[in-house]
């Protein structure tokens, strides 16, 4: 059963509401890396994906989901704190009433505001670096990021419920492992896995729409079309981790822990 890997998930929602309880800089703090890792993870990504996208060959996709793994190596060993992670990790310690509803939304809210900052000072960062300034490197960023900011409202929202149910996965399955290199292989798979399927994931949406932002950008991106995908994306997180994650794995999981 999945009670041991649970309980690492109900210490760890505790753990992170004892930092906010310390300090609210150190918790906005820990949230803004955790969006400049998945930053890191994004360069890379698209950078790699240009090579390939340029000569429009089959695997620009395949290779920048390869790429875009190491953002979650980064998060779980290098101690940020993850919105949509949250939303499992918290949903969970409160269904098992070892935390309010009221600190869960709050914590959340926090999260989400300092992976914002993480992400806008990440993309100040790169602008100042002149790595995208070129066409050749940045066009494939921006193409994706201008089919993101015109998709259906509906579609989103239902990519973002299987993007964080996958990317929760990511973080839960490995807690069954001993091995750091199991750990990390399988991080990457499930990373690799929503990658490459399409799945809208806000926290690296984020990241991606601020670096857009800062490079020469054509009019079809625009802050309209940040919030059109924020606001459906970050909903369908939120229930693709505390509905499908959170809830389902109390759900099922209670009488085992309730003994």
């Amino acid at each position: 059963m999945e009670t041991e890997a649970l309980l690492k998930v109900e210490q760890l929602a505790l753990k992170k509401s004892r930092v906010y309880e310390q300090s609210l800089l150190r918790y906005i703090a820990r949230s803004m890396l955790a969006s400049m890792f998945i930053g890191f993870g994004v360069i890379v990504a698209f950078k790699t994906g240009s090579y390939f996208y340029n000569v429009e060959s089959p695997f620009t996709y395949p290779m920048a989901a390869i790429t875009f793994g190491c953002a979650i190596i980064l998060i779980s060993y290098g101690g940020g704190d993850l919105f949509t992670g949250n939303t499992f990790y918290y949903s969970y310690a409160a269904l098992r009433r070892k935390m309010t509803w009221k600190r869960t939304v709050k914590l959340w809210g926090l999260s989400y505001f300092g992976n914002i900052l993480g992400a806008a000072a990440f993309a100040l960062l790169i602008f100042t670096t002149g790595l995208f300034e070129e066409s050749s490197v940045n066009g494939f960023l921006l193409s994706v990021v201008e089919k993101k900011m015109h998709a259906p409202a509906m579609e989103l929202f239902f990519r973002a419920i299987l993007c964080n149910w996958l990317v929760c996965l990511a973080f839960f399955v490995p807690m069954f492992m001993q091995s750091d290199g199991a750990k990390m292989f399988a991080m990457m798979l499930f990373v690799f896995c929503f990658f490459i399927s399409g799945y809208e994931h806000s926290i690296a949406n984020m990241c991606t729409f601020a670096i857009a932002l800062v490079l020469n950008h054509p009019g079809t991106i625009s802050w309209y079309g940040v919030a059109h995908n924020l606001i459906p994306v970050t909903l369908g997180n939120m229930i693709g981790g505390g509905l499908l994650l959170g809830y389902m794995y109390y759900y099922v999981n209670k009488p085992y822990l309730d003994k």
